[in-house]
């Protein structure tokens, strides 16, 4: 496959995105990754189905560049080809709570027995130690155990964010934590446990608002859109949508009161010297530039505002984000096809970009088993041999 990660290979018994997209990002910078699934596809093949087969866009989203074999490792001739799986690899992905490691015997000291430089690279809803160290939970409990569900919206019914940045986050922290023990693999010739957690994500995003509660007691409450710290922060609506608009620090601010033609206004009120002054006035200051959007189109504000150097956005829908100049002319998503879609799927690349060893998507994420017989030929199973690991189950 080429890349900086070239020669590294990755066994990825992940599930849903915290592991998978882990190994994803690994595959995309080179390491050949082979993802170990069940038999009749695991459950995160067949989530918000697309295709043909039942195969579904986050599946989509997090396999490309994956071989695919399928294997049932609590079987006895299962286990002799996990052994051998593991024989052959530098990284074990599986975010898998610690009990179920060890059934499947892909706990650390397990591998350590095969490979004795293995990395396994492992994350849990709750990390440990702890009461709660065996419970399972997605990204939703990271969500609203951190403060963000708790300070997003205003407040009755408390809500959650649509996209699972938790699940996101704590795959990048996991394929860093990878790439770290990969580093010290090389100089020491260890190997060790990669230990990723959802709640740990979760507070590491949200730890500045921890913080401040922590050190001044504040007792912030939820003002959906509206910031608390800075203003204007707020999204706005215009003729035909909607645009947000983010003024942090007084050289924006500045900026900001020369566009609206007001800068003895804003610039010489005491209420407005600062950004927490601002944040703490932020309705006054929001009133205005509701009234500054309301007289223009999306498209006239977001470049007005841009111009002015001042951080906007407007509001996408899913549709309008795929059709969006910007996004389709910075080539953040590429077309790949796979067998069963109406139409090429549009899936993001790495979002870091390498000038001299840069990530790529090569290959289509795998069909169910697709590798299967390639990947066994290569620990040295026969075709009989394959053939009766088959008719019994195993694979």
């Amino acid at each position: 496959m080429g890349g900086v990660l070239e020669g590294v290979r990755v066994l990825d018994f992940g599930r849903y995105i915290a592991g998978p997209y882990c190994a994803t990002l690994l595959a995309e910078f080179g390491a050949e990754v082979i993802r170990v699934e069940k038999r009749e596809g695991s459950e995160d093949r067949f989530v918000a189905p697309v295709g043909e087969g039942g195969e579904g866009a986050l599946f989509l989203q997090v396999n490309r560049n994956k071989k695919c074999v399928t294997l049932d490792p609590m079987k006895p001739e299962g286990q002799e080809v996990m052994r051998r799986l593991v024989a052959t690899a530098d990284v074990v992905v599986a975010n898998l709570p610690p009990q179920t490691l060890r059934a499947m015997k892909l706990d650390y000291e397990s591998l350590k027995a095969i490979k004795p430089d293995i990395i396994l690279t492992t994350a849990t809803a709750f990390g440990g130690p702890g009461p709660w160290s065996d419970r399972v939970g997605f990204d939703g409990v990271g969500q609203v155990m951190s403060g963000s569900v708790y300070m997003t919206g205003t407040g009755d019914p408390p809500y959650r964010a649509a996209v699972n940045w938790v699940d996101f986050g704590t795959a990048l922290h996991c394929a860093f934590g990878t790439l770290a023990a990969l580093i010290e693999r090389g100089k020491s010739g260890r190997g060790q446990i990669v230990e990723g957690a959802l709640l740990a994500t979760a507070l590491s995003f949200t730890n500045a608002t921890l913080i401040e509660q922590a050190v001044i007691n504040v007792n912030r409450v939820p003002t959906g859109n509206l910031g608390q710290t800075a203003a204007p922060a707020d999204i706005y609506r215009t003729r035909d949508g909607w645009v947000l608009c983010q003024v942090t620090g007084h050289p924006l601010f500045k900026r900001w009161a020369r566009l609206m033609g007001e800068e003895e206004v804003w610039l010489n009120d005491a209420r407005f010297a600062d950004d927490i002054s601002r944040g703490n006035n932020g309705a006054i200051i929001s009133e205005r530039m509701a009234r500054w959007c309301a007289g223009r189109t999306t498209q006239e504000a977001v470049d007005a505002l841009g111009q002015a150097m001042i951080p906007t956005g407007p509001v996408l829908s899913p549709q309008q984000a795929l059709d969006h100049p910007h996004i389709r002319a910075a080539g953040f998503l590429q077309d790949v096809d796979y067998p069963g879609l109406p139409k090429p799927a549009p899936v993001t690349r790495a979002a870091v970009r390498l000038s001299e060893t840069p990530g790529d998507i090569t290959s289509r994420p795998p069909t169910l088993g697709e590798h299967t017989d390639r990947v066994l030929a290569e620990l040295g199973y026969d075709a009989a041999a394959i053939a009766a690991l088959r008719q019994s189950g195993v694979i």
